[in-house]
């Protein structure tokens, strides 16, 4: 992480806890909140991806990329209880496709942080010419042609 980066800075944690606190809201609703079992899993499933991602960020080194995982893991399980919701008649069409949206975009999001620890920075592409990191030597122009000449300078 860079220096001075908290957790609450990270966008994935902050999308992990706005889905807590909108399946904790969804579970006093309607047949849902009576439903004991299952919202209790839906709350504690959704606080596992955020508790997740905290708990892999504050031991750090290859314990974020297992965090990341384990929280990967518990979406997937709140979308899977999303659905049982569904089926058992506590959670219309609408609400049920805007939460496996975001859960989609939250296993998208970890699933892409997760690659990146995996492999690292993308190393920069060589220039033209096989230096790393330098620009391309400019090509040398039709000495006849001021105009052909200074074409390889323009933006």
């Amino acid at each position: 992480m860079a220096q001075g980066k908290q957790l609450e800075d990270m966008e994935v944690w902050q999308a992990a806890e706005a889905l807590v606190v909108e399946i904790h809201r969804l579970t006093r609703e309607g047949t849902l909140a009576k439903d004991y079992g299952l919202s209790d899993q839906l709350q504690r499933s959704a606080a596992d991806v955020m508790g997740n991602i905290a708990a892999g960020y504050e031991q750090g080194g290859r314990h974020l990329a297992e965090g990341l995982m384990a929280a990967k893991g518990a979406a997937g399980r709140v979308r899977s209880l999303v659905h049982v919701a569904k089926e058992l008649g506590h959670l219309p069409d609408q609400r049920r496709a805007e939460l496996l949206e975001r859960l989609t975009a939250i296993a998208r999001q970890l699933g892409g942080f997760i690659r990146y620890l995996e492999k690292g920075p993308a190393p920069a592409a060589p220039s033209p010419d096989g230096r790393p990191g330098r620009p391309p030597a400019p090509r040398a122009e039709a000495a006849d042609d001021p105009a052909e000449a200074r074409r390889g300078f323009r933006g």
